[in-house]
């Protein structure tokens, strides 16, 4: 079976994504977001222009600070990939 990935994805969103978290986080900009994050900017810039995915370790981060699902990040950036087939 073939992966897709996501950066191949149509509905994949990374700076819709990124702007949703730091309303939901209440930040200002993406350096407020890569600080939160523990990551630096350059990478939170590299994910917001499609040169590079969300990665797993990221995502865990996220949920960790927002406290909101793992299902429910996924939607929110797009990737409608099933997770078993």
């Amino acid at each position: 079976m073939k992966k897709t990935n996501l950066m191949n994805l149509s509905s994949y969103s990374p700076a819709r994504f990124l702007d949703r978290i730091e309303d939901h986080l209440r930040l200002k900009n993406d350096a407020a977001l890569a600080r939160s994050l523990k990551v630096t900017p350059a990478l939170v810039s590299r994910i917001r222009n499609r040169r590079m995915p969300v990665s797993a370790g990221l995502l865990l981060s996220i949920h960790e600070i927002s406290q909101i699902a793992i299902a429910d990040l996924r939607r929110m950036m797009g990737d409608s990939r099933r997770l078993f087939s």
